[in-house]
């Protein structure tokens, strides 16, 4: 302990300020933080209650699972998103959307409702692939954020949309006792979005006409929603039927890729990307094998106060650990969490996977002093929608479900 508090948590804190102030370095310095808490916890305390390269070896089998789904999917929906860009699908949209800020906040609001059945990662990089081409390739950080909010916005309130909420539901929490999150997240939508949209706007204005003579490649239109059926559906059937099995092995993150395989005599992907993608993946992987190395064994009591804190500590702590350890305590009301450790994370833009798959296709993003200086209006709508939920929905917690 370094005045009362863990030496691992001292050790990630570090490591999250060195992220923070060499943006530019984020991977180095990642891994130079896993490797510390590794050779600490191999020193002195072991993996829970497991001492050594044995405990070691059984807490990653533990987690793998986990960081296996989410590399198939930063890495499968970055091949996505460059399918749905090239399709040209997005160049139709100024003919919908207003020629003024308000097509800007239209497009968050499609973000929106695409992450509420999509997976949150899918709704971001579909997203920031129409912003680049609305916005000629000039997107704002702030708007950046705005979509990362738009998209863990959208899934908070769904089952299906976010990692965390899907984690409850595999967990036996009933897919209503979540949807309430959604009048704190449509507040949100309008208190981020406005601000966000205008900014752009004054950034680079929103395309005004579509170019004439798009052809819009329905094929690969066909490929997206393959991927994400293939997604969402071996994820239904897993968690419906054999649940027993669903942390066993990657499931989605394999259906992503089985399905890209398939359909590539279609339509090539776009390789390419991949490098890049996964120095961002890696990224993300290695923080969030830190955070399950934390002794995060007890949590104060489950109140709306300790539930929005936890909304703060998602923007630098990764919120499957904590929507975890929520669930083994038990007695929250899982929609004021799922609004909290889901959108909370957009505060900063490695606090949530879709935050990190955006920054994989924009790298200006990797910056935390630019997220916080001009996302502001995120961190905003998280307190108002918060509190707008408290009062008209009032805190219901459930009893443990288990």
């Amino acid at each position: 302990m370094l005045a009362g508090i863990p030496v691992e948590f001292v050790l990630f804190a570090l490591t999250l300020l060195g992220v923070a102030l060499f943006h530019r370095h984020t991977l180095p310095v990642a891994l130079t933080g896993l490797a510390a808490i590794t050779a600490y916890k191999l020193a002195f305390t072991g993996f829970g209650g497991r001492p050594g390269f044995e405990g070691l070896v059984v807490h990653v089998i533990h987690e793998r699972v986990t960081l296996a789904n989410l590399l198939g999917l930063l890495m499968g929906f970055a091949l996505l998103a460059r399918h749905f860009e090239k399709s040209h699908l997005p160049a139709l949209l100024p003919r919908y959307l207003p020629d003024d800020w308000k097509g800007g906040f239209v497009l968050l609001v499609i973000i929106f409702v695409l992450s509420s059945f999509l997976d949150n990662i899918a709704a971001a990089m579909i997203g920031g692939a129409m912003a680049h081409t609305l916005f000629r390739a000039k997107v704002h950080i702030g708007y950046l954020a705005a979509i990362v909010a738009a998209s863990n916005a959208g899934g908070s309130g769904s089952v299906v949309g976010d990692t965390t909420t899907t984690m409850m539901w595999i967990d036996g929490v009933a897919p209503y006792n979540v949807l309430h999150a959604y009048v704190a997240a449509g507040v949100a939508l309008f208190i981020f979005g406005i601000p966000a949209s205008m900014q752009q706007q004054r950034h680079a204005p929103i395309i005004a006409d579509a170019r004439a003579h798009i052809r819009v490649d329905w094929t690969r239109i066909g490929i997206v929603a393959t991927v994400l059926v293939a997604a969402i559906g071996t994820n239904v059937v897993i968690n419906s039927l054999v649940p027993q099995h669903a942390d066993e092995l990657p499931w989605i993150g394999a259906a992503v890729w089985v399905a890209l395989f398939a359909t590539a005599t279609l339509r090539r992907p776009d390789w390419e990307v991949l490098p890049e993608t996964f120095k961002g993946s890696l990224f993300l992987l290695s923080l969030v094998l830190c955070a399950s190395m934390m002794p995060v064994d007890r949590l104060p009591a489950a109140t709306w106060q300790t539930t929005f804190g936890l909304g703060f500590v998602s923007a630098v702590f990764d919120n499957i650990p904590l929507t975890a350890l929520a669930l083994q305590q038990g007695g929250y009301d899982w929609g004021f969490l799922a609004y909290a450790v889901g959108f909370g994370g957009s505060m900063v833009w490695f606090g949530s996977s879709a935050g990190v798959a955006l920054s994989n296709m924009y790298p200006e993003a990797k910056s935390v002093g630019g997220w916080l200086r001009h996302g502001w209006p995120v961190a905003v709508a998280y307190v108002v929608g918060f509190m707008v939920m408290l009062a008209l929905a009032g805190w219901q917690p459930h009893l443990p479900h288990r």
